[in-house]
């Protein structure tokens, strides 16, 4: 079968929810037995999210291949059995700079380089390379539409339904139907225009989902299909619901992917959504709670740590226990008192990625709280390097220690710059001097052989694993003997011995950080060993602080 193409867009407002609409698409696709890929269409000029402020644009995601990608792609691998790369998130910054490097080379044989044909056929380059040996790629477009960084994109999926073939490729465009209180009324009007304004740049969607807080009545349903030209059974309710993963159980009792497989001609087996149910009902009748900590600098938007916030909920699900989050600004940590009053309710303490010198003591501060008080512990990137340096401060009688990044002078460098270390094809890079910001990091899937016994073993049960990473700094082996005849174990390392990947405390319940990101490879069906282990541990000090 040749791939069939699904587009989906977005109007009226931000943040209706197309990445989680396009990977609960995905999840119903595959729920029929075919499979997917998905391409995120970004119209900013960054060539990737790579230096962007998480409070401007959320989390960045990490694939294996080593792409610093958009949010949404996280949804994706979520949602489906889909393992992404660089080539299933692309930007303007992107699509300019391979334009521009073409022309420089002389590819284009003297002609004048323009939007059209040049930078749509590029767009739709990037969609066609994603089309071997799946049965349908889902492209969605960020923005919404009438954004003016946006209209190249619009305008090449425009004429990719053309050149595909009208059975061969679906629109579908997110849009939002408030319900006004005072008129007791739902209104569609910014649905009608939202759709007016994507017809307008010659895009007929086929389907309209609907972002509402409660099912949309029939006659409602036949009046946008009216006036946005759908058949009405096309206008799909897109109803706000108590976890994320109910979307795609909604969708199907809307019928959109049935509807879906009509408009794409295509034949597949009869859905099975009793995964999507089990993961529901885990999540809305747990029999525990337990009050999670997360210590950051960007608490103030969830959305910057999006995959920490759903890994949580999946080690949640794994012990059948509801999560309450308890989010802390380490700027507010400014002493061991304030560390005492704020942290006191916490079963366990995460203390995750993150760059810059903004809220770093309040961070030790917590580590410090976690170690001395025996509440469960996992330090994530930024976070195990931050534990690091508190125990080398606190109990190895390094004073002063700390990292190169936020202390170039310090006494102790027990986390500093590597000048040498190896790629992913185990090739040496040398870092000197200078480097750019963007994708200069060690990034992507790297192996890591677990020592045994320790909680990692006991956590994934094999010795090596494979986990991906976003960072400059690492351990420093200069200080390796120090720490551990301090009391510090080192549970994992890079195949070489070379790199510092996982430590832990020995006189401690459950102590761990990590180098890696181990969020970003947390499924919903397959918790993340680690995020499963901690919760675990903070179950258990429940229990004890229930019995003490």
């Amino acid at each position: 079968m040749r791939s069939k193409f699904i587009f989906i867009t977005g109007g009226v407002v931000s943040s209706l929810g197309k990445g989680l609409a396009s990977a609960s698409i995905g999840a119903l696709m595959e729920s029929r037995g075919l499979t997917v890929t998905f391409l995120k269409f970004d119209p900013y000029i960054n060539v990737d999210p790579g230096t962007m402020n998480p409070f401007q644009h959320g989390e960045v995601f990490v694939t294996d291949d080593g792409a610093e990608t958009d949010l949404d792609l996280g949804h994706y691998e979520r949602y489906t059995h889909v393992t992404l790369s660089k080539d299933n998130n692309c930007t303007t910054g992107k699509i300019y700079n391979a334009v521009i490097t073409k022309e420089r080379r002389g590819d284009y044989l003297g002609g004048t380089v323009q939007v059209i044909p040049h930078i749509t056929e590029e767009i739709k380059s990037n969609i066609r390379k994603l089309a071997n040996g799946v049965d349908i790629v889902i492209t969605e477009i960020g923005g919404t539409v009438g954004d003016i960084e946006g209209l190249p994109f619009l305008e090449a999926i425009r004429q990719f339904k053309l050149d595909a073939g009208r059975e061969n490729a679906l629109y579908i465009h997110l849009t939002l139907v408030p319900y006004i209180p005072t008129a007791g009324e739902l209104k569609t009007k910014p649905t009608q225009h939202s759709v007016k304004e994507l017809r307008s740049i010659g895009i007929q969607p086929d389907i309209i989902l609907c972002r509402t807080d409660r099912f949309l009545p029939k006659e409602v349903k036949a009046k946008i299909a009216l006036f946005c030209n759908v058949d009405e059974d096309a206008v799909i309710t897109a109803k706000d619901v108590d976890t994320i993963y109910e979307v795609p159980i909604v969708f199907h009792k809307e019928g959109l992917d049935e509807k879906i497989v009509e408009k794409l001609n295509i034949w597949t087996k009869s859905p099975d959504l009793s995964d999507w149910e089990t993961i529901v009902d885990k999540i809305k009748s747990p029999k525990k709670t337990v009050t999670i900590a997360i210590v950051g600098k960007y608490v103030d938007l969830t959305e910057s740590y999006k995959s920490l916030n759903e890994a949580i909920t999946h080690g949640g699900m794994a012990n059948d226990c509801q999560i309450r989050h308890l989010y802390i600004d380490s700027e507010s940590l400014e002493s061991d008192a304030d560390a005492e009053e704020k942290l006191k309710d916490a079963d366990g303490i995460i203390v995750p990625g993150g760059f810059g010198n903004r809220g770093i003591e309040g961070k030790i501060r917590a580590i410090h709280y976690a170690r001395t008080r025996k509440v469960p512990f996992l330090g994530i990137c930024l976070g195990m390097q931050l534990s690091v340096i508190e125990f080398a401060r606190n109990v190895a009688g390094l004073e002063n220690a700390h990292s190169e990044e936020f202390d170039p002078q310090t006494p102790y460098p027990v986390i500093y710059w590597m000048s040498y270390w190896r790629d992913q094809e185990n090739q040496l890079q040398k870092r000197e001097g200078a480097v750019p910001m963007g994708g200069t990091m060690r990034l992507g899937a790297y192996p890591c052989i677990l020592s045994q016994p320790s909680l990692a073993w006991d956590a994934y049960k094999q010795e090596t694993i494979h986990e991906r990473h976003r960072h400059r700094y690492e351990f420093n082996n200069k200080f390796i003997g120090t720490l551990t005849q301090s009391g510090m174990t080192v549970s994992g390392k890079s195949p070489d011995g070379e790199l510092v990947e996982i430590i832990e405390l020995k006189d401690h319940p459950w102590f761990l950080g990590c180098q890696f990101h181990p969020e970003f490879k947390s499924l919903p069906r397959a918790p993340h060993p680690l995020f499963a282990a901690f919760i675990k541990a903070s179950l258990e000090n429940t229990r004890s602080k229930t019995t003490s």
